[in-house]
């Protein structure tokens, strides 16, 4: 099984079949816009301005499980991370990424990467272009430190 197996819903509530993705490196972060580290965004987009033309992507997903600091609605989530953050990369719908409620892709995700249970927002996964997790990074670890590692799978 590879992320290309999953669907998950757009900001407009429409399926979005992680398959379309295949074939290119892929950034997954769960985000949340009223976090310390929402500042992250920034350089999320930055990151993928930089690098996709060579076919890499990133993809946001919202998530209210901690401290509930993501507490807007699809709309204003999109609203909130083009307004402060000129983010253009793909967000999706709001998911939990722990518990009995988990999205299935998160639970893979998890599962890829040694089952840990995600601490805290912006916790990122690097995705090879076959649909192949090959890390997982800490919500501290700006994006910037994520290059060496991307651009080993451009």
């Amino acid at each position: 099984m590879t992320i290309a197996d999953f669907t998950v819903k757009n900001l407009e509530g429409k399926d979005v079949d992680l398959s379309n993705y295949t074939g290119k490196p892929i950034l997954i972060v769960n985000t949340a816009s009223k976090c310390g580290l929402a500042s992250q965004l920034k350089d999320l987009e930055e990151l993928y301005q930089s690098y996709k033309d060579r076919g890499f992507i990133v993809l946001g997903f919202p998530c209210n499980q901690f401290m509930n600091q993501e507490p807007l609605e699809s709309g204003e989530i999109a609203e909130f991370c083009n307004t402060n953050y000129d983010v253009t990369f793909p967000m999706f719908d709001k998911v939990n990424v722990n518990g009995a409620d988990a999205h299935p892709l998160f639970k893979h995700l998890k599962e890829k990467t040694g089952n840990k249970m995600i601490k805290w927002n912006y916790t990122k996964f690097l995705i090879d272009s076959n649909g192949e997790v090959i890390n997982r990074y800490a919500p501290t670890t700006k994006p910037v430190k994520i290059v060496e590692d991307l651009v080993s799978i451009l």
